[in-house]
Protein backbone atom coordinates (compact mmCIF):
# COMPACT_ATOMS: atom_id res chain seq x y z
CA UNK A 1 0.00 0.00 0.00
CA UNK A 2 1.61 3.27 -1.14
CA UNK A 3 1.41 6.13 1.33
CA UNK A 4 0.00 9.43 0.21
CA UNK A 5 2.13 12.54 0.64
CA UNK A 6 1.12 14.60 3.66
CA UNK A 7 1.01 17.93 1.85
CA UNK A 8 -1.36 19.34 -0.80
CA UNK A 9 -0.93 22.48 -2.93
CA UNK A 10 -3.97 24.68 -2.30
CA UNK A 11 -2.86 27.87 -4.09
CA UNK A 12 -2.11 27.10 -7.71
CA UNK A 13 -2.46 28.79 -11.08
CA UNK A 14 -3.08 26.65 -14.15
CA UNK A 15 -2.92 27.65 -17.80
CA UNK A 16 -6.37 29.18 -17.23
CA UNK A 17 -4.87 32.10 -15.27
CA UNK A 18 -4.47 33.75 -18.63
CA UNK A 19 -0.96 35.00 -19.42
CA UNK A 20 0.04 34.34 -15.83
CA UNK A 21 -0.31 30.69 -14.85
CA UNK A 22 1.79 28.22 -16.83
CA UNK A 23 0.77 24.89 -15.32
CA UNK A 24 -0.67 22.75 -18.12
CA UNK A 25 -3.28 20.38 -16.74
CA UNK A 26 -1.84 17.10 -18.09
CA UNK A 27 1.67 17.79 -16.82
CA UNK A 28 0.37 19.23 -13.57
CA UNK A 29 -1.66 16.14 -12.71
CA UNK A 30 1.29 13.91 -13.64
CA UNK A 31 3.46 15.89 -11.24
CA UNK A 32 0.94 15.54 -8.43
CA UNK A 33 0.89 11.77 -9.07
CA UNK A 34 4.69 11.65 -9.02
CA UNK A 35 4.65 13.24 -5.57
CA UNK A 36 1.75 10.97 -4.54
CA UNK A 37 -0.43 13.89 -3.55
CA UNK A 38 -3.94 12.80 -2.55
CA UNK A 39 -5.49 16.01 -3.91
CA UNK A 40 -4.87 19.18 -5.84
CA UNK A 41 -6.50 22.60 -5.92
CA UNK A 42 -6.89 24.96 -8.86
CA UNK A 43 -7.17 28.64 -7.92
CA UNK A 44 -7.05 30.68 -11.11
CA UNK A 45 -7.30 34.46 -11.12
CA UNK A 46 -10.92 35.60 -11.10
CA UNK A 47 -12.22 32.72 -13.26
CA UNK A 48 -13.32 29.09 -13.28
CA UNK A 49 -12.64 28.40 -16.98
CA UNK A 50 -10.68 25.24 -16.28
CA UNK A 51 -12.88 23.79 -13.53
CA UNK A 52 -14.68 21.00 -15.42
CA UNK A 53 -11.59 19.86 -17.31
CA UNK A 54 -9.52 19.94 -14.13
CA UNK A 55 -12.21 18.03 -12.21
CA UNK A 56 -12.60 15.27 -14.81
CA UNK A 57 -8.85 14.84 -15.39
CA UNK A 58 -8.02 14.70 -11.67
CA UNK A 59 -10.85 12.24 -10.98
CA UNK A 60 -9.69 10.03 -13.83
CA UNK A 61 -6.17 9.91 -12.39
CA UNK A 62 -7.30 9.17 -8.83
CA UNK A 63 -6.54 12.63 -7.41
CA UNK A 64 -9.17 14.52 -5.46
CA UNK A 65 -9.93 17.79 -7.29
CA UNK A 66 -10.46 20.93 -5.21
CA UNK A 67 -12.11 23.69 -7.22
CA UNK A 68 -11.17 27.16 -6.12
CA UNK A 69 -10.49 30.65 -7.35
CA UNK A 70 -8.15 33.48 -6.45
CA UNK A 71 -10.68 36.27 -6.31
CA UNK A 72 -10.09 39.98 -6.60
CA UNK A 73 -11.81 41.66 -3.68
CA UNK A 74 -12.50 45.39 -3.42
CA UNK A 75 -11.48 46.99 -0.09
CA UNK A 76 -14.90 48.68 0.02
CA UNK A 77 -17.79 48.41 -2.44
CA UNK A 78 -17.45 46.48 -5.69
CA UNK A 79 -19.18 49.45 -7.35
CA UNK A 80 -16.47 51.92 -6.29
CA UNK A 81 -14.13 52.87 -9.14
CA UNK A 82 -12.39 55.89 -7.60
CA UNK A 83 -8.93 55.11 -6.23
CA UNK A 84 -5.58 56.88 -6.25
CA UNK A 85 -4.02 53.85 -7.95
CA UNK A 86 -5.36 50.61 -9.36
CA UNK A 87 -3.27 48.73 -6.73
CA UNK A 88 -5.70 50.05 -4.10
CA UNK A 89 -8.76 48.92 -6.06
CA UNK A 90 -8.47 45.21 -5.35
CA UNK A 91 -6.76 42.61 -3.18
CA UNK A 92 -6.47 38.85 -3.53
CA UNK A 93 -8.41 36.18 -1.64
CA UNK A 94 -8.46 32.42 -2.19
CA UNK A 95 -11.83 30.64 -2.11
CA UNK A 96 -12.17 26.83 -2.21
CA UNK A 97 -15.44 24.94 -2.71
CA UNK A 98 -16.29 22.39 -0.03
CA UNK A 99 -19.40 21.02 -1.71
CA UNK A 100 -21.99 21.67 -4.41
CA UNK A 101 -23.40 24.70 -2.62
CA UNK A 102 -19.90 26.15 -2.32
CA UNK A 103 -19.25 25.53 -6.01
CA UNK A 104 -22.53 27.26 -6.95
CA UNK A 105 -21.58 30.21 -4.75
CA UNK A 106 -18.15 30.33 -6.37
CA UNK A 107 -19.81 30.50 -9.81
CA UNK A 108 -22.18 33.19 -8.56
CA UNK A 109 -19.34 35.28 -7.10
CA UNK A 110 -17.12 35.05 -10.19
CA UNK A 111 -20.10 36.03 -12.36
CA UNK A 112 -20.95 39.02 -10.16
CA UNK A 113 -17.28 39.99 -10.16
CA UNK A 114 -17.40 40.26 -13.95
CA UNK A 115 -20.86 41.79 -14.21
CA UNK A 116 -20.93 44.23 -11.30
CA UNK A 117 -17.47 44.75 -9.85
CA UNK A 118 -15.30 44.88 -12.95
CA UNK A 119 -12.62 47.57 -12.63
CA UNK A 120 -9.32 46.45 -14.19
CA UNK A 121 -10.19 43.02 -12.77
CA UNK A 122 -13.45 41.17 -11.94
CA UNK A 123 -13.92 42.24 -8.31
CA UNK A 124 -16.22 41.07 -5.57
CA UNK A 125 -16.65 42.72 -2.17
CA UNK A 126 -17.35 41.65 1.41
CA UNK A 127 -21.06 42.34 1.02
CA UNK A 128 -21.65 39.67 -1.63
CA UNK A 129 -18.98 37.41 -0.16
CA UNK A 130 -20.96 37.37 3.13
CA UNK A 131 -24.12 36.62 1.19
CA UNK A 132 -22.60 33.69 -0.76
CA UNK A 133 -19.94 32.30 1.58
CA UNK A 134 -21.74 29.07 2.48
CA UNK A 135 -19.79 25.98 1.44
CA UNK A 136 -16.61 28.00 0.88
CA UNK A 137 -13.23 28.03 2.61
CA UNK A 138 -11.26 31.28 2.58
CA UNK A 139 -7.45 31.61 2.57
CA UNK A 140 -5.75 34.97 3.08
CA UNK A 141 -3.70 34.77 -0.19
CA UNK A 142 -0.26 36.18 -1.09
CA UNK A 143 1.37 39.54 -0.38
CA UNK A 144 -1.46 41.05 -2.46
CA UNK A 145 -3.98 39.69 0.04
CA UNK A 146 -5.70 42.36 2.11
CA UNK A 147 -4.21 41.31 5.47
CA UNK A 148 -0.54 41.06 4.29
CA UNK A 149 -0.95 44.36 2.38
CA UNK A 150 -1.95 46.15 5.60
CA UNK A 151 0.99 44.61 7.48
CA UNK A 152 3.38 45.82 4.75
CA UNK A 153 2.00 49.34 5.18
CA UNK A 154 2.59 49.06 8.95
CA UNK A 155 -1.16 49.17 9.65
CA UNK A 156 -1.14 46.26 12.09
CA UNK A 157 -4.42 47.16 13.83
CA UNK A 158 -6.22 47.21 10.48
CA UNK A 159 -4.72 43.78 9.66
CA UNK A 160 -6.19 42.40 12.91
CA UNK A 161 -9.57 43.99 12.19
CA UNK A 162 -9.62 42.49 8.67
CA UNK A 163 -8.63 39.03 9.90
CA UNK A 164 -11.52 39.19 12.35
CA UNK A 165 -13.92 40.31 9.59
CA UNK A 166 -12.93 37.39 7.37
CA UNK A 167 -13.31 34.91 10.23
CA UNK A 168 -16.90 36.03 10.64
CA UNK A 169 -17.72 35.90 6.93
CA UNK A 170 -16.97 32.16 6.65
CA UNK A 171 -18.37 29.21 8.59
CA UNK A 172 -16.61 28.22 11.82
CA UNK A 173 -12.90 27.37 11.30
CA UNK A 174 -13.17 27.84 7.52
CA UNK A 175 -10.88 30.85 7.23
CA UNK A 176 -7.11 30.24 7.22
CA UNK A 177 -4.08 32.49 7.20
CA UNK A 178 -1.72 31.57 4.38
CA UNK A 179 1.95 31.26 5.11
CA UNK A 180 4.28 31.52 2.11
CA UNK A 181 8.03 31.54 1.84
CA UNK A 182 9.28 32.17 -1.67
CA UNK A 183 12.37 33.94 -0.35
CA UNK A 184 10.90 37.42 -0.84
CA UNK A 185 12.06 40.11 1.62
CA UNK A 186 8.43 41.27 2.06
CA UNK A 187 7.45 37.77 3.23
CA UNK A 188 10.20 37.90 5.88
CA UNK A 189 8.54 41.06 7.13
CA UNK A 190 4.93 39.86 6.90
CA UNK A 191 5.16 36.25 8.13
CA UNK A 192 6.04 36.86 11.82
CA UNK A 193 3.08 39.24 12.00
CA UNK A 194 0.73 36.74 10.28
CA UNK A 195 1.82 34.08 12.77
CA UNK A 196 1.10 36.47 15.63
CA UNK A 197 -2.39 37.29 14.27
CA UNK A 198 -3.03 33.56 13.89
CA UNK A 199 -2.07 32.93 17.53
CA UNK A 200 -3.86 35.97 18.97
CA UNK A 201 -7.13 35.39 17.11
CA UNK A 202 -7.00 31.59 16.99
CA UNK A 203 -7.04 31.49 13.17
CA UNK A 204 -5.38 28.35 11.73
CA UNK A 205 -2.33 28.69 9.46
CA UNK A 206 -1.92 26.92 6.11
CA UNK A 207 1.27 26.58 4.09
CA UNK A 208 1.04 27.39 0.36
CA UNK A 209 3.46 28.23 -2.43
CA UNK A 210 1.48 30.29 -4.96
CA UNK A 211 2.39 27.87 -7.77
CA UNK A 212 2.58 29.48 -11.24
CA UNK A 213 4.74 26.96 -13.13
CA UNK A 214 5.80 23.36 -12.68
CA UNK A 215 9.60 23.37 -12.71
CA UNK A 216 12.03 25.87 -11.24
CA UNK A 217 13.72 26.23 -14.63
CA UNK A 218 10.47 27.53 -16.15
CA UNK A 219 10.63 30.78 -14.21
CA UNK A 220 12.20 32.65 -17.15
CA UNK A 221 9.46 31.45 -19.52
CA UNK A 222 6.97 32.67 -16.92
CA UNK A 223 8.64 36.08 -16.87
CA UNK A 224 8.21 36.26 -20.67
CA UNK A 225 4.52 35.37 -20.21
CA UNK A 226 4.10 38.26 -17.75
CA UNK A 227 5.74 40.64 -20.26
CA UNK A 228 3.18 39.61 -22.87
CA UNK A 229 0.38 40.18 -20.35
CA UNK A 230 1.63 43.64 -19.33
CA UNK A 231 2.73 44.60 -22.87
CA UNK A 232 6.30 45.32 -21.83
CA UNK A 233 9.66 43.84 -22.82
CA UNK A 234 12.34 41.98 -20.88
CA UNK A 235 14.71 44.90 -21.54
CA UNK A 236 12.36 47.30 -19.74
CA UNK A 237 13.87 47.66 -16.23
CA UNK A 238 10.37 48.08 -14.79
CA UNK A 239 8.83 44.96 -16.33
CA UNK A 240 6.69 42.86 -14.00
CA UNK A 241 8.49 39.89 -12.53
CA UNK A 242 8.10 37.70 -9.48
CA UNK A 243 11.41 38.50 -7.82
CA UNK A 244 12.79 34.97 -7.93
CA UNK A 245 12.32 31.44 -9.29
CA UNK A 246 10.50 29.73 -6.40
CA UNK A 247 6.90 29.87 -7.66
CA UNK A 248 7.10 26.30 -8.97
CA UNK A 249 5.35 23.07 -7.97
CA UNK A 250 7.46 22.39 -4.90
CA UNK A 251 7.61 18.82 -3.60
CA UNK A 252 5.92 17.91 -0.30
CA UNK A 253 9.43 17.33 1.07
CA UNK A 254 10.54 20.87 0.21
CA UNK A 255 7.39 22.37 1.69
CA UNK A 256 7.83 20.41 4.93
CA UNK A 257 11.45 21.52 5.12
CA UNK A 258 10.59 25.21 4.58
CA UNK A 259 7.84 25.13 7.22
CA UNK A 260 9.48 22.72 9.67
CA UNK A 261 8.82 25.16 12.52
CA UNK A 262 5.11 25.19 11.63
CA UNK A 263 4.10 21.55 11.10
CA UNK A 264 0.45 22.47 11.74
CA UNK A 265 0.48 24.72 8.63
CA UNK A 266 1.46 21.65 6.58
CA UNK A 267 -1.05 19.39 8.36
CA UNK A 268 -3.83 21.90 7.70
CA UNK A 269 -3.45 21.36 3.94
CA UNK A 270 -4.78 17.85 4.59
CA UNK A 271 -7.48 19.13 6.96
CA UNK A 272 -8.73 21.44 4.19
CA UNK A 273 -8.50 18.58 1.67
CA UNK A 274 -10.79 16.49 3.87
CA UNK A 275 -13.31 19.32 4.09
CA UNK A 276 -13.52 19.70 0.30
CA UNK A 277 -15.76 16.98 -1.15
CA UNK A 278 -17.35 18.42 -4.27
CA UNK A 279 -19.06 15.77 -6.40
CA UNK A 280 -20.03 16.77 -9.93
CA UNK A 281 -22.70 14.69 -11.62
CA UNK A 282 -22.28 14.64 -15.39
CA UNK A 283 -24.93 11.98 -15.95
CA UNK A 284 -27.84 14.43 -15.77
CA UNK A 285 -29.04 17.02 -18.25
CA UNK A 286 -29.56 20.42 -16.70
CA UNK A 287 -31.80 21.94 -19.37
CA UNK A 288 -34.27 24.65 -18.35
CA UNK A 289 -37.95 23.75 -18.44
CA UNK A 290 -39.78 25.14 -21.46
CA UNK A 291 -43.27 26.17 -20.27
CA UNK A 292 -45.91 24.70 -22.56
CA UNK A 293 -49.55 25.76 -22.86
CA UNK A 294 -52.01 23.28 -21.34
CA UNK A 295 -53.08 20.34 -23.46
CA UNK A 296 -49.98 20.04 -25.62
CA UNK A 297 -46.55 18.39 -25.44
CA UNK A 298 -43.11 19.48 -26.75
CA UNK A 299 -43.40 17.52 -30.00
CA UNK A 300 -46.83 18.84 -30.92
CA UNK A 301 -45.95 22.39 -29.87
CA UNK A 302 -42.79 22.37 -32.01
CA UNK A 303 -44.61 20.91 -35.00
CA UNK A 304 -47.44 23.46 -34.72
CA UNK A 305 -44.91 26.28 -34.42
CA UNK A 306 -43.03 25.17 -37.54
CA UNK A 307 -46.22 25.02 -39.66
CA UNK A 308 -47.46 28.32 -38.25
CA UNK A 309 -44.21 30.09 -39.30
CA UNK A 310 -43.68 28.12 -42.53
CA UNK A 311 -45.33 30.72 -44.80
CA UNK A 312 -42.89 33.44 -43.64
CA UNK A 313 -40.00 31.56 -45.25
CA UNK A 314 -41.76 29.54 -47.96
CA UNK A 315 -44.97 31.33 -49.11
CA UNK A 316 -45.89 28.34 -51.30
CA UNK A 317 -43.92 25.40 -49.88
CA UNK A 318 -42.87 22.74 -52.39
CA UNK A 319 -43.09 18.99 -51.85
CA UNK A 320 -39.33 19.03 -51.17
CA UNK A 321 -39.79 21.53 -48.32
CA UNK A 322 -42.67 19.58 -46.72
CA UNK A 323 -40.79 16.28 -46.97
CA UNK A 324 -37.74 17.85 -45.39
CA UNK A 325 -39.81 19.27 -42.49
CA UNK A 326 -41.46 15.90 -41.95
CA UNK A 327 -38.08 14.12 -42.01
CA UNK A 328 -36.49 16.53 -39.52
CA UNK A 329 -39.41 16.59 -37.11
CA UNK A 330 -39.37 12.77 -37.02
CA UNK A 331 -35.67 12.78 -36.05
CA UNK A 332 -36.10 15.59 -33.50
CA UNK A 333 -39.02 13.88 -31.78
CA UNK A 334 -37.54 10.38 -31.86
CA UNK A 335 -34.29 11.61 -30.27
CA UNK A 336 -36.12 13.66 -27.62
CA UNK A 337 -34.71 16.99 -28.77
CA UNK A 338 -37.96 18.94 -29.21
CA UNK A 339 -37.60 20.87 -25.96
CA UNK A 340 -33.96 21.68 -26.84
CA UNK A 341 -35.15 23.30 -30.10
CA UNK A 342 -37.87 25.18 -28.21
CA UNK A 343 -35.39 26.51 -25.62
CA UNK A 344 -33.00 27.71 -28.35
CA UNK A 345 -35.90 29.22 -30.31
CA UNK A 346 -37.04 31.08 -27.17
CA UNK A 347 -33.53 32.44 -26.48
CA UNK A 348 -32.91 33.59 -30.06
CA UNK A 349 -36.41 35.12 -30.30
CA UNK A 350 -35.81 37.09 -27.09
CA UNK A 351 -32.43 38.29 -28.37
CA UNK A 352 -33.81 39.38 -31.75
CA UNK A 353 -36.86 41.07 -30.19
CA UNK A 354 -34.59 43.04 -27.84
CA UNK A 355 -31.88 44.12 -30.26
CA UNK A 356 -29.27 41.72 -28.89
CA UNK A 357 -26.93 40.65 -31.71
CA UNK A 358 -26.85 36.94 -32.57
CA UNK A 359 -24.83 35.13 -35.23
CA UNK A 360 -26.23 33.60 -38.42
CA UNK A 361 -26.79 30.31 -36.59
CA UNK A 362 -24.74 27.18 -36.26
CA UNK A 363 -24.33 24.23 -33.89
CA UNK A 364 -25.40 20.64 -33.79
CA UNK A 365 -28.19 21.23 -36.34
CA UNK A 366 -26.75 23.99 -38.52
CA UNK A 367 -28.26 22.77 -41.78
CA UNK A 368 -31.74 22.34 -40.36
CA UNK A 369 -34.90 23.60 -42.09
CA UNK A 370 -36.70 23.61 -38.73
CA UNK A 371 -34.00 26.01 -37.41
CA UNK A 372 -34.39 28.18 -40.50
CA UNK A 373 -38.19 28.39 -40.26
CA UNK A 374 -37.98 29.22 -36.54
CA UNK A 375 -35.35 31.96 -37.19
CA UNK A 376 -32.77 30.12 -35.09
CA UNK A 377 -30.66 30.07 -38.23
CA UNK A 378 -30.72 32.58 -41.08
CA UNK A 379 -29.43 30.13 -43.67
CA UNK A 380 -31.85 28.36 -46.01
CA UNK A 381 -30.49 24.80 -46.11
CA UNK A 382 -32.24 23.99 -49.41
CA UNK A 383 -30.71 26.95 -51.15
CA UNK A 384 -27.20 25.81 -50.20
CA UNK A 385 -28.02 22.10 -50.28
CA UNK A 386 -27.14 21.69 -46.60
CA UNK A 387 -28.08 18.43 -44.99
CA UNK A 388 -29.48 17.96 -41.51
CA UNK A 389 -27.24 15.46 -39.73
CA UNK A 390 -28.48 13.14 -37.07
CA UNK A 391 -26.63 14.32 -34.00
Amino acid sequence: MMHHADFVHLHLHTQYSLLDGACQLDKLIKKAQEYRMPALAMTDHGNLYGAIKFYTQCTKEGIKPIIGCEMYIAPDSRFNRKYDSKEEAYFHLILLAKDEEGYKNLIRLTSLGHLEGFYYKPRIDKEILSQYSKGLIGLSACLKGEIPAKILKGEINKAYKLADEYVHIFEKNDFYIELMDNGLPEQKKVNPQLIKISQDLGIPLVATNDVHYLERKQSFAHEVLLCIQTQTTLSDPNHLKFGNDTFYFRSPQEMKEIFKDFPQAIKNTLEITQKCNLIMDFSRNYLPKFKLPAGTDENKFLSDLVFEKLKEKYPSPSKRVLERIDYELKIITSTGFASYFLIVWDLIKYAKDNGIPVGPGRGSAAGSIVSYILNISEIDPLRYNLFFERF
